[in-house]
């Protein structure tokens, strides 16, 4: 039967444990286990850095040697727009997206475009990123942040408001929501936020941002002190932190949006075991441990955090209500185009 709309109201920060219990109407796949596949070659979209994506099937390969994996990188934008694509002139070409976040999967599940999956290892997971239908798990936890350039502020902004202030005018650089899905989403829960909303996203337009294309131009501009603040999310300040950069990050007293970075496989797969193998992977302890070798906060408790990153539990959260998003996105990217341009 067509899935014609996904009723229930699932928040992407705040998924109960009672809802991850609660079936659907088709059981989902048995688990791919650990033994040797067929020999297979399935194909990644991805939003993930090229090298932390080649990374990751680097250490996929060490596990399943017999899989291949064919990686075609993107922003999230051109992945989305690719995938309406192929799916009008036929079937989507990829066996697995890592990509966005859970609004675009939520999208993918009610037009019955993707397998129903749980994991072999999904009762470690934190419940906030699994969908409880199984259709897609999120694989990593990447917040949004102000970050800031030690070298040209000494006292960082520490909420979204302080970014209206007229001192941040011209200073200030951000994604854009065309190319980058989080900052489409973030655009989205912004306006949600009663503390934020239109009034808020107007004030901080006046201050006449720079719009870069996606995170990693904004990181790098602020650590090089062009803009010296910016919104980024928040991995890529502890990298350049890491190397030496002058940049350090602030969590907004507001809470923070975030994304994580959700996999799941597509219905017309013609490799479902490779491409269980692989989600598998990416969320087990082992595929776990290389995403906080890769500065990201990790899904699941028992892998540490990357060095310098708070807990999730030390982090105030915006936590919008995920239908909600899903209805206001495109709307809430045109506003954002319509300040911004």
């Amino acid at each position: 039967m067509t899935r014609i709309t996904r009723t229930t109201a699932v928040s992407a920060l705040a998924l109960s444990t009672i809802l991850l219990a609660g079936c659907s109407a088709a059981e989902p796949a048995a688990p791919a286990t650990d033994d040797a596949l067929e020999p297979a070659t399935i194909t990644l979209y991805t939003s993930e850095p090229q090298e932390k994506a080649d990374a990751l099937v680097a250490a996929f390969n060490e596990v399943h040697p017999e899989v291949t994996v064919e990686v075609f990188r993107a922003g999230t934008g051109d992945l989305t727009a690719r995938i309406e694509a192929e799916r009008t002139s036929g079937d989507v070409q990829a066996d697995v997206l890592l990509a966005a976040d859970s609004g675009t999967f939520e999208d993918y599940a009610a037009e019955d475009l993707l397998l129903q999956y749980s994991p072999a290892d999904v009762d470690a997971l934190n419940p906030d990123v699994v969908d409880p239908d199984g259709y897609y798990t999120g694989t990593r936890i990447i917040p949004t942040v102000i970050a800031y350039n030690t070298g040209m502020i000494d006292d960082a902004p520490t909420s979204w408001v302080e970014l209206t202030n007229a001192e941040y005018s011209g200073q200030i650089v951000m994604p854009n929501p065309d190319v980058s899905g989080a900052a489409a989403y973030n655009a989205a829960v912004w306006l949600a936020e009663p503390e934020l909303g239109e009034a808020w996203l107007t004030e901080l337009a006046a201050n006449e941002p720079v719009i870069a294309d996606s995170n990693g131009p904004v990181a790098q501009a602020i650590a090089a002190g062009t803009q010296p603040v910016g919104i980024v999310v928040d991995y890529l300040v502890r990298e350049l932190a890491a190397q030496g950069s002058p940049i350090a990050v602030s969590y907004p007293t507001e809470g923070v949006p975030y994304v994580s970075q959700p996999v799941g496989i597509f219905a017309s797969t013609d490799a479902q075991a490779a491409s269980e193998a692989f989600v598998d992977f990416l969320v087990s302890e082992e595929g776990q441990k290389l995403a906080v070798e890769q500065s990201y906060l990790p899904v699941r408790s028992d892998v540490g955090t990357p060095e310098g990153a708070p807990s999730m539990d030390d982090i105030a959260v915006l936590s919008p209500d995920l239908e909600t998003i899903r209805s206001t996105q495109d709307a809430a990217v045109a506003k954002f185009n319509e300040l911004f341009s």
